[in-house]
């Protein structure tokens, strides 16, 4: 998945890394250099940033080491500091998998989009005009370029002032500082040359920052569907609900309600949380059968019917991943 400057990282890009040869120097190596190879080729495949600290140690745990600094003093065989790297590289592809990250890499490209585009920029030059006026008085004052950068954001390829502090040095150059007031088309002009320039710097410089966003994906409902015991025990409590007075109900408005309720300990996310996880349950639940009542089901058609939407839900989010701030 990308958006303009932001993209998903879900451990697909690291699969090939794990067959590439990791070449070592004689029989043994010291284990600082081994887990340094395994740093750099994960850092690689997240544009240059270091994995989160505690994706990091998990990863180390899960090849064994333990204890990092004395892993680190330590000689190591060739071949244990080869099977370290590659599995070190597979548990980081298989965390962001189950747990993916967003990231922003800033390089001009997706300013450069509307700059080239007349009719893209003009909207964009408008809304934000309309938007910052917000006295209705056909005027703006130069400093109000800054707040237009911060409302256009990462994802229009704008970084933040404190990840990209050239842009303040880009606003004096321009003098799009201080009160003097400015018509639209003077506002559209200058923001113009201020995006110039600041698609340029950052094709020289890009920012790349991991976003604060939960990324909800099918994986961990793969996982599920993948355990009969775990299935059986959902279905069973979903039967449970027929004891509360639900029987009369359809089997799809019972089984919505409970994911609904327990989405989030099931890999999903109540659709209390946002829009498009509501319209992710519509349209999974709008192929399903809602007049039959949960009561005329028996257990394992009702374990069928449950796995056939948890299949849904999971192929909806493999396609089409939902992001929570």
């Amino acid at each position: 998945m990308s958006d303009g400057g932001l993209k998903l990282l879900d451990g697909t890009h690291l699969t090939t890394t794990t067959t590439v040869a990791v070449s070592f120097p004689g029989d043994h190596v010291y284990g600082a250099e081994v887990i340094d190879v395994a740093d750099s080729i994960v850092s690689k495949s997240l544009y240059g940033l270091r994995l989160p600290v505690n994706r990091r140690a998990a990863a180390l745990e899960r090849v064994g080491v333990l204890d990092e600094e004395k892993f680190r003093g330590n000689e190591v065989e060739k071949v244990v500091a080869d099977k370290v790297v590659r599995e070190f590289v597979v548990a980081v592809a298989e965390g962001l998998r189950d747990d993916p990250l967003l990231v922003a890499v800033l390089d001009g490209s997706t300013l450069r989009l509307f700059l080239d585009d007349e009719d893209d920029f003009a909207m964009l030059a408008e809304n934000l005009f309309t938007e910052l006026d917000t006295e209705d008085e056909g005027k703006l004052s130069k400093s109000e370029i800054r707040n237009a950068l911060v409302q256009m954001g990462i994802e229009t390829g704008v970084p933040s002032f404190s990840d990209f502090p050239i842009l303040n040095d880009i606003l004096k150059a321009h003098e799009a500082e201080g009160d003097d007031k400015l018509g639209q088309a003077q506002f559209a002009q200058l923001l113009q040359l201020v995006l110039q320039d600041l698609a340029a710097a950052l094709a020289e410089n890009r920012v790349v920052s991991i976003q604060n966003i939960k990324i909800v994906n099918g994986s961990k409902l793969r996982k599920l569907l993948a355990d009969k015991k775990q299935l059986e025990d959902i279905a069973e409590k979903i039967c449970q609900q027929l004891s509360g007075g639900q029987q009369a109900r359809s089997c799809s408005g019972v089984i919505r309600s409970y994911l609904e309720e327990h989405g989030e300990l099931l890999g999903l996310l109540s659709s209390k949380v946002s829009d498009s996880v509501m319209l992710l349950y519509d349209d999974v639940f709008a192929g399903i059968d809602t007049k039959k009542s949960i009561a005329g089901l028996e257990k394992n058609e009702l374990e069928e019917l449950v796995k056939e939407i948890l299949d849904k839900l999971a192929r909806q989010l493999d396609a089409s991943p939902v992001l929570q701030d």
